[in-house]
């Protein structure tokens, strides 16, 4: 819709003459009529004036379509929007392997470090003295006992004392037994 016909119509609507709308602009009634007949135009102070008093804005007054202007503007701000949701989703994705990494790492060092530790408390070997003769004594986790120098009876009553699959308390029983025989373990 032109403009001229956009201001008749308004000016119907709200029952205003083109004299007493003249009036309120300070022009002439002849003014008026050339701007409804697309003559002439409104200046832009006139055409404010023209919105406040047909209480639109100075867009609607204009038929200026704003929309195509928002449209693209919310498009944009959509897209950008989809990319910061992208980035986001990729730090997420990264941290989520970071946390998978570590949890894996730590999980593979204390299983070495428990690997390394059974491995040295699995074997264990013992100096001991009795009445000024000294006996070397092996033990390991796998059932391997040797006392190279000691007789068959010692030998025996200490394999007896041994529990292969708690090798910390079978050390305590063999020293308490080299003890009780008034002998020490080292």
């Amino acid at each position: 819709m032109d403009l001229g016909k956009k201001i008749f119509e308004l000016r119907k609507k709200i029952g205003l003459s083109q004299e007493q709308l003249a009036e309120k602009l300070n022009v002439t009634r002849q003014t008026i009529s050339k701007w409804e007949l697309n003559e002439t135009t409104p200046d832009i102070k006139q055409a404010k004036i023209l919105s406040e008093i047909f209480q639109i804005s100075l867009d609607e007054l204009v038929d200026n379509n704003i929309e195509k202007i928002l449209v693209g503007k919310v498009s944009n701000v959509e897209k950008l929007a989809g990319i910061i949701i992208n980035i986001l989703k990729f730090i997420g994705i990264l941290f989520i392997i970071y946390c998978i990494f570590l949890i894996i790492a730590v999980v593979f060092f204390t299983t070495l470090k428990d690997s390394n530790n059974e491995q040295i408390s699995n074997e264990l070997a013992l100096n001991c003295s009795l009445a000024n003769k000294d006996y070397m004594i092996s033990i390991t986790s796998d059932g391997y006992f040797n006392c190279s120098n000691c007789e068959k009876q010692v030998q025996e009553e200490i394999k007896n004392l041994i529990d292969f699959s708690v090798l910390n308390l079978s050390v305590k029983k063999v020293e308490n037994y080299f003890d009780s025989l008034d002998g020490y373990c080292e």
